[in-house]
Order: structure tokens, then C-alpha cells, then sequence
């Protein structure tokens, strides 16, 4: 019965596993929540997530290297924006999910 189903193959599935595990932290869906709006600074996403610059920085790092965001220097100021267009509605799916639409 499956084989009639459109199914994703596993290793297609297996990467999706990681790409949520890089999302499954409050600090990354609060920054994740931030970009989708505007481009932030390290510092500014930390003081809104209420954690020292460092740890945003690896968080920022990591999100970065999965491709979901990208650095971009503006003078002496490194903002961050979105790059992966399907983020939007992920946390549109979330805030449905949660109670905030």
C-alpha cells in the first residue's frame, strides 16, 4: 500500500531530521522570529533572547552553516537575515500550533 503513497526517500527524510534539530531550541525560534521581521545584530538578538552575545553567536553560527540565515556587513555592524524562504511558514505553522496566529 505504501508504494502507491508519494513517499520523501529516507535519506531526503533523514536530512529533514537534522534541518529540525538545528530549530528544536527557544533561542533559535525566538531568533528565527526576529529575522523573518527585520536584520539584527548579534547583540541585538541576544538581548532579546536574554543570553550573553557568545551563545547567540553559536547559535547564529550554527543556523548559518545549515543555511537557514546569512551575515551581511553593513560598516562596521554584521546584520543577520533569513535565507531559507520556507522559515516563514514553519513559524506561521508554529504560531498556529501555539495559540498566536
Amino acid at each position: 500500500m505504501t508504494s502507491e503513497l508519494p513517499l520523501l526517500p529516507l535519506d531526503r527524510l533523514t536530512e529533514a531530521a537534522e534541518y529540525l534539530k538545528i530549530l528544536a531550541h527557544p533561542h533559535r525560534l525566538r531568533i528565527v522570529e526576529m529575522l523573518l521581521h527585520n536584520r539584527y545584530t548579534v547583540g541585538e538578538l541576544a538581548e532579546a533572547c536574554g543570553i550573553p552575545s557568545n551563545i547567540a553567536s553559536g547559535h547564529l553560527r550554527l543556523m548559518q552553516r545549515c543555511g537557514l540565515l546569512a551575515p551581511h556587513r553593513d560598516g562596521r555592524n554584521v546584520y543577520y537575515t533569513i535565507t531559507e524562504p520556507c522559515l516563514a511558514q514553519f513559524m506561521q505553522c508554529i504560531r498556529h500550533r501555539f495559540g498566536v496566529s
